[in-house]
């Protein structure tokens, strides 16, 4: 790996917070080298068992990546679990995996997705919760277009997506379609991802004898990450696989990405936890691939990382991870769904992911940001975050 010189404590702490920059929404993924460059296969994957499915996975997995050279090198490199949605990158996603997938022994990967379904509508805005409205008849179809898309028979791992009510978790007729996909042979086994309301939501897929596998947000920057554990620690006792998500926490503790937060530290906080069977952190060139390599052969975080995940907040520097809290909710009294709004944020700015940023904002256009005219923003964050001035960028990113 390219040796990189390390920021001392002083030099961090020295800097502090410089104020909210934009980049480009359009950004290009940055650091990349070309596709022959391949971490070398040496040495032993930290192997972990996903529950009762019995999946034996590495403890690192393939998040968002978007170049097939990339997604190859993952593979060639050991990271057999590859997430992807029927959503992702308008479905252009699933197609550049189907290349990827081509010549390769089904057996030597495997695959998780998730129906493409409408978002329910709150105080006439576009929430990113499911709820129970959803129609259950339009899950199979969406199945089966990304089957075809990625030129397979089955999905290894079919998740319900944007679950974030333990009612979502227990409505009875999104069960029955999962329960008739397996039954069919198009699904192995069926999960629920969620990354707000965490708890609640993971306690309810324990609980409910149906769910096979938990995707949950889980990283060292949660203000009720204790919350979280606990709820997985349950899950994983009742025999659920439990794959971590937004393990990196946004990638940098400011908006101008001069300070980053310790990568390979962040990823095994996560997975000192046991109960943790995978991860899927997002990686957009082969440095950040060799350090989730890294990982997977050495997860255990040193006292030297622990202090690493310690200054940001020491530099009152408030990071890019929106935790999905939706403390705010009730706080904006035009209904703005800030949390939505926050999450773009961290995509087009701290991942430098275009694509996934104008996914999560799809159905938003910039009049649906009215913090561009509002006088006083009434929204007190409860990470830190100057709401309105993200706001206004990511409006400012979307007329680009």
């Amino acid at each position: 790996m390219t040796s990189v010189r390390r920021t001392t404590r002083r030099e961090f702490l020295a800097t502090g917070a410089t104020g909210v920059a934009g980049a480009a929404l359009a950004a290009a993924c940055s650091g990349s080298r070309p596709t022959e460059a391949v971490p070398p296969r040496t040495g032993t994957l930290t192997v972990r068992t996903l529950g009762r499915t019995g999946l034996k996975l590495p403890v690192v997995g393939v998040g968002s990546a978007y170049e097939p050279g990339l997604v190859r090198a993952a593979l060639d490199a050991g990271l057999t679990y590859i997430h992807t949605s029927g959503s992702y990158a308008d479905q252009n996603h699933e197609r550049m995996l189907n290349r990827v997938f081509r010549g390769r022994p089904r057996d030597s990967f495997i695959v998780g997705s998730s129906p493409d379904l409408p978002y329910r509508v709150e105080r006439g805005r576009l929430s990113e919760d499911l709820g129970t409205s959803a129609d259950p008849t339009a899950i199979e179809p969406s199945l089966d277009g990304s089957l075809d898309r990625l030129g397979l028979q089955s999905i290894d791992i079919y998740y319900l997506a944007s679950v974030n009510e333990p009612a979502t978790v227990l409505h009875d007729p999104y069960i029955k379609a999962f329960e008739e996909l397996k039954r069919r042979g198009k699904v192995r086994f069926a999960g629920i991802a969620t990354h707000r309301n965490e708890p609640a939501v993971i306690s309810a897929a324990a609980k409910s004898r149906f769910w096979d596998v938990v995707l949950t947000a889980y990283n060292f920057r949660q203000s009720h990450r204790e919350e979280v554990r606990a709820a997985i620690h349950e899950a994983a006792g009742a025999g659920l696989g439990i794959i971590a998500m937004k393990t990196q926490a946004g990638v940098y503790w400011d908006s101008t990405r001069r300070r980053k937060i310790n990568m390979k530290a962040a990823l095994r906080w996560v997975l000192r936890d046991e109960n943790v069977h995978t991860t899927i952190p997002a990686f957009s060139n082969y440095d950040e691939l060799e350090e989730d390599v890294a990982v997977m052969r050495d997860i255990a975080l040193s006292p030297a990382e622990e202090q690493d995940l310690r200054l940001g907040e020491e530099a009152r520097l408030y990071g890019l991870y929106c935790q999905q809290c939706a403390d705010c909710l009730p706080q904006c009294p035009e209904g703005v769904q800030v949390p939505t709004l926050m999450r773009g944020y961290m995509y087009a700015v701290g991942h430098r992911q275009p694509r996934h940023a104008r996914h999560v904002l799809r159905a938003w256009a910039p009049s649906d940001i009215p913090c561009t005219h509002c006088g006083e923003c009434r929204v007190r964050c409860a990470l830190g975050f100057d709401v309105r001035a993200r706001a206004r960028e990511v409006a400012r990113l979307m007329e680009m």
